[in-house]
């Protein structure tokens, strides 16, 4: 299968790339006569500024790394892991709580926080695309068709996390737009505009690994957009259902896509461009997450993290390692994020098959720091316990202690800020996930997935399952835990409503609204012909 035309481009003159522009001035600190004034610096200040919003270090920026943001929201509302109350941490106004059990409203700050984000970026999409337009007597025909196509494509990803977490949004693609006048377009018809633009600006995108440091390192590419196309393809029941309360979705079969491929076979055709471009797993599953991991062969899109170039931090690990243990390494933590139960008793722990990939996503027992056993403030061992969890652990036994912990990237030793700011890249989207998409996309349409999985299963030494939607699912959450997939699966799968865990079961269709989050009220309250999301 032959790969998207490409028309060779050099998006920086004289050797200068995106990734290295990163840390040049920005336009908000220069006149517009100095930051358009020749091809390189017009580039640096539409094109190269937009990718320092996929990471950030402030709460609720970035698409990884930071605290109430796209990746909490993904992850805490699901069954995967929780943020349980220890004592006097952890309740932050019922946030966490209100996120696990689905009893958020439509002043979820974090919800409102994160669409704040996701279209401030779009908003500077569309600002780049203006200035692309009124200054490309500076670019030759095929710089500026290319880097346009780039930031279009950076811009239809965004709409796809709005699209996937607030259902109905306004689709604003002029600087002339505000909330008060955009139109707030139905779910199906913003993903058929966004699947469009996705085919429109592939063709002119580079071909190369985004996740290779070089010219591309970090960039929209042309795998990244596969990658975005299959997981819309997978996802195209949910996200082209107008009403999600009624529990009635549109076929899959039925949903055409391109090229007459209904939305399996189009999730299937996406990620089999993949394996032509050249990806394949890793033999070692961890490796992926290793500090200096950036020429992996599996990972497609990643936030770049240098530690002594780029502001982006990690979060997730600091926030889940009990004081003690990040104190052996000479860092502090904020002893919170744990597994749930069903996660852990997913991957077989308690009994004698314990999936491989437990030990590496997860702390859990005793903690050893440079082969040195950590102990608690009264000298008894710090020991994690996965099987002692609750919503709120106040006065248990377990309050400091419960719960398995984050693991899943490699300690960067000499990372600063308490391990937040690393040489590990996040990892956005990466090859085994589209291994699993083309399992279940097969299962879905009637074929067998078998060959996918198992190929996932094999690299961790696991023996062979069959390719139900059952097994595909929890291989998903050992797979992909800690990858901010969770909640979309579930709802994929038709469970995330649904009581698991530590929620109470609830009835059938009476939290089904909170499938999507609410649209901010004072968005609403600005054009009355935005809607807000049923149930909210």
């Amino acid at each position: 299968m032959s790969k998207i035309k490409y028309t060779i481009f050099c998006l920086c003159l004289a050797a200068t790339t995106v990734s290295s522009c990163l840390d040049e001035t920005p336009h908000d600190q220069l006149t517009e006569e100095q930051a358009f004034d020749n091809a390189n610096n017009l580039l640096i200040n539409t094109v190269a500024k937009l990718y320092n919003f996929i990471g950030g270090n402030s709460d609720s920026q970035g698409l990884q790394g930071t605290s109430r943001g796209v990746y909490d929201l993904q992850t805490f509302s699901s069954d995967e892991a929780i943020l349980p109350t220890r004592g006097g941490d952890w309740y932050d106004g019922g946030l966490w709580r209100s996120l696990y059990l689905h009893t958020w409203d439509a002043g979820c700050s974090a919800a409102n926080d994160t669409w704040k984000y996701l279209y401030k970026v779009v908003v500077q999409c569309n600002e780049s695309l203006e200035q692309l337009t009124k200054y490309k007597h500076l670019l030759t025909d095929n710089v500026y068709k290319t880097s346009t196509a780039e930031v279009r494509a950076l811009r239809a990803m965004y709409y796809i996390y709005l699209l996937d977490l607030y259902g109905r949004v306004p689709y604003i693609t002029t600087t002339g737009i505000d909330f008060s006048t955009a139109v707030q377009l139905e779910r199906s018809q913003l993903f058929k505009t966004i699947y469009n633009e996705l085919i429109d600006t592939a063709p002119l995108l580079s071909p190369a690994h985004s996740n290779i440091k070089g010219e591309n390192y970090g960039r929209i590419t042309q795998p990244v957009v596969c990658f975005l196309l299959a997981k819309m393809a997978l996802n195209a029941e949910v996200w082209t259902d107008d009403d999600w309360t009624d529990d009635v979705r549109p076929d899959g079969k039925s949903i055409i896509l391109d090229e007459g491929r209904n939305a399996w076979e189009a999730c299937i055709h996406w990620c089999d461009m993949l394996e032509d471009y050249g990806y394949t797993l890793e033999e070692h599953y961890e490796y992926n997450f290793a500090v200096h991991n950036s020429n992996s062969k599996e990972n497609i899109f990643t936030i770049p993290m240098q530690k002594h170039l780029y502001t982006n931090i990690f979060i997730n690990q600091f926030r889940s390692r009990h004081y003690n243990h990040a104190g052996a390494m000479g860092w502090a933590a904020e002893n919170g994020t744990s597994a749930t139960i069903s996660t852990v008793k997913t991957y077989g722990y308690g009994v004698e098959d314990i999936d491989a990939r437990f030990f590496i996503n997860f702390f859990s027992g005793e903690v050893y720091v440079d082969g040195q056993l950590v102990t608690l403030d009264d000298g008894k061992p710090l020991v994690y316990e996965p099987l002692e969890m609750d919503i709120d652990l106040t006065g248990s036994p377990y309050e400091q202690t419960g719960g398995a912990r984050m693991a899943k990237y490699e300690e960067d030793r000499e990372a600063f800020l308490d391990g937040q700011l690393i040489d590990n890249d996040i990892v956005l989207f990466r090859y085994g996930d589209a291994l699993l998409m083309k399992a279940e996309a097969k299962v879905r349409n009637g074929e067998n997935g078998s060959a996918e999985l198992n190929k996932i299963r094999n690299r961790v030494l696991m023996g062979n399952r069959e390719a139900t939607l059952d097994n595909i699912l929890d291989e998903r959450l050992m797979e992909l835990a800690w990858e901010g997939w969770r909640r979309q699966d579930l709802i994929r799968f038709d469970r995330f409503h649904k009581g698991y865990d530590l929620r109470p079961q609830q009835p059938g269709e009476a939290d089904r609204h909170t499938i999507v989050f609410p649209i901010p009220s004072a968005v609403v309250n600005l054009n009355p012909s935005n809607r807000q999301n049923p149930g909210y």
